[in-house]
């Protein structure tokens, strides 16, 4: 067995640059988003609910309420 030596970062010197800011994206974008998984998760609830799958219900609803949240504690949000 050979030892591993630790590889340099070359390989990713030629990537672009990611981005370091936040306010670099549209904030209503970001809210549209938030709006559209919120509707997409309490839509995948209701269809569990439906099948009678109360826990996967309650798994997409929680998951629902974070993007709710996420809309409501916009700043820019009036």
């Amino acid at each position: 067995m050979n030892a591993r030596q630790p590889r340099s970062g070359a390989p990713f010197a030629g990537r672009s640059k990611r981005r370091t800011s936040s306010a670099a994206r549209p904030e209503p974008q970001n809210l549209q988003n938030a709006q559209r998984n919120y509707e997409r998760y309490v839509s995948l609830a209701r269809a569990e609910a439906q099948i009678g799958n109360t826990v996967g219900a309650e798994n997409y609803y929680q998951y629902a309420e974070h993007y709710f949240r996420s809309m409501r504690s916009d700043p820019d949000r009036t």
